[in-house]
């Protein structure tokens, strides 16, 4: 998401960032370009107007003209004034309520509702440590009910059968009267979807609310369809006492014009935002995060809790200890190092998070994303004995040749992983003889290899 938007707006401030001193119409230059590109990502009109107008009202003043870095304090001003219309900071869900807390999911056919329950309730069992119940109120769509019992089945999560035959509200409520007895902690209850907004859908989904009186209703809508996503957020927001709402199908958005126009128009916060059809993609919302990343600040902190969700601690801690009591780094780690990576989403996902990254021409970070390099390492190292990976000293011409067959690559592939192997052998071996000096001269070598990057 943001991916036009970031290489837009970072390349006009970019060009600011150094000088000296700004005058008001270099300042004006800058806000119409900001203002151009906002329109391009699709951001509803309202919105471009408020923050173009808050951007000026700032620029023109003492805090840039007379700041000692005007171009850095004009970054901080975009910066501060995206965060506030995408709402500041991240908004919790209300869980401090008698237990089961009810969530409500409502939205149009095909926004992805029914997938985004079951990544909900994945992320409230492993991330909040809740017990969960799912239950369909869609009775117009039995597959929508096949669909969620096959989510809570992956998930873990309990599931509260329900059938076309039934109304929406005895449902509910026989799900609320089991999620008591079973001591639930949630309990997230999927709706019918039309394919537009209508009177029928709407009646319906206010006898439910009323029913049920939930914790939580979330407006689930589709960040592909940009303006539009605004637009019907604001008409659902008018029927129900929305708490908040969850943009599916972001990966797909390369604008992001619905993240920045949702809480402005619906004065309701993005709680989720969801990518993929993968249970796991649901993250929290970070609207001061999304800034940074919109202006190529990169997204640090998310870098880091990405990397503590899905690095393995335990072998991570079995690897440094490995390397300080001065063991040889083998094979097996290095496999074991590239499976991390593949576990976090892969280099693509990775260098996404990173500054710097919108000056990096498209077909080149494509490249990146798309290579099949390190999948190709695994399979070598796959393709080794288990005696080979703990002694690659016993890898000479022959067994190359065996391996590269077995991987379905070539003995160039091979040598060149092995070459890989041996630097960071060499980097491990360092930080494990030289204790903190041997680390620091192991990541300045690091470093350097880095620089040999082909988009450097």
């Amino acid at each position: 998401m943001f991916e036009s938007l970031t290489q837009r707006l970072s390349g006009t401030l970019e060009r600011l960032r150094g000088r000296g001193r700004l005058t008001e119409s270099n300042i004006s230059e800058a806000v119409r370009e900001v203002r151009i590109a906002l329109l391009e990502a699709d951001v509803a009109l309202p919105v471009v107007q408020a923050l173009i107008q808050r951007i000026k009202v700032r620029a023109v003043g003492q805090e840039v003209l007379k700041s000692l870095t005007p171009g850095q304090a004009l970054i901080k001003v975009v910066r501060d004034e995206l965060t506030a219309v995408m709402g500041s900071s991240a908004t919790d869900l209300n869980l401090n309520v008698p237990a089961p807390a009810v969530f409500l999911m409502a939205g149009l056919q095909g926004a992805g509702k029914t997938t985004t329950v079951g990544k909900l309730a994945r992320h409230l069992k492993e991330k909040r440590k809740k017990k969960v119940m799912v239950v369909s109120a869609d009775v117009y769509r039995p597959a929508a009910i096949e669909q969620l019992k096959t989510l809570a089945e992956q998930t873990g999560v309990l599931f509260f059968p329900s059938d076309a035959g039934q109304k929406p509200e005895d449902i509910v409520r026989a799900a609320i009267a089991d999620a008591r007895k079973s001591f639930v902690d949630v309990l997230i209850v999927d709706t019918a979807g039309r394919l537009a907004i209508d009177e029928a859908m709407m009646a319906e989904i206010k006898a439910l609310h009323a029913a049920v009186n939930p914790a939580e209703t979330l407006f689930v809508v589709d960040a592909m369809t940009g303006q539009d996503a605004a637009n019907t957020a604001k008409a659902f927001s008018e029927a129900l006492p929305l708490t908040g709402v969850v943009l599916t199908k972001t990966d797909g958005d390369a604008r992001g014009g619905a993240a920045l126009s949702v809480r402005y128009i619906t004065g309701k916060p993005i709680k989720f935002v969801g990518t993929g059809e993968k249970v796991d993609g649901l993250d929290v919302f970070h609207p001061d995060r999304v800034a940074a990343r919109i202006l190529d600040m990169g997204d640090v902190l998310s870098l880091v809790e990405q990397v503590e969700q899905n690095v393995d601690q335990e072998k991570a801690a079995k690897l440094a200890a490995k390397v300080a009591k001065g063991k040889k780094f083998d094979l097996n780690d290095m496999r074991d190092q590239f499976e991390q990576m593949q576990n976090m989403g892969g280099i693509g996902e990775l260098l996404d998070k990173l500054p710097g990254m919108g000056q990096i021409p498209d077909h080149l970070k494509q490249q990146v994303a798309q290579s099949r390099e390190v999948p190709r390492m695994i399979a070598i190292i796959n393709s080794m004995t288990p005696k080979e990976r703990r002694n690659p000293g016993l890898l000479n011409g022959s067994r190359r040749a065996r391996i590269a067959r077995g991987s379905g690559t070539t003995p160039a592939d091979v040598n060149k992983l092995l070459k890989q192997y041996q630097q960071m052998e060499k980097m491990m071996s360092k930080m494990g003889r030289g204790g903190m000096k041997g680390m620091m001269r192991g990541l300045q070598g690091m470093m350097g290899g880095m620089g040999r990057m082909p988009f450097r």
